[in-house]
């Protein structure tokens, strides 16, 4: 299980994505581009979790 906050990666919001790593991707990407106007592509959220586990 992964886990991606808002809150680790600058923005000033609760926002969570937990479980297993493509719905995490899934969501979180469709939460910052939608609120926080970032569309992050799936690598670089992946690096994200992968930075995570090291």
């Amino acid at each position: 299980m992964v886990r991606l906050r808002c809150s680790d990666y600058g923005f000033e919001c609760d926002f969570v994505a937990e479980g297993e790593v493509e719905g995490v991707i899934d969501s979180f990407g469709s939460h910052t581009e939608a609120k926080h106007g970032i569309d992050y592509s799936r690598e670089s959220l992946m690096q994200f979790i992968v930075r995570q586990k090291g």
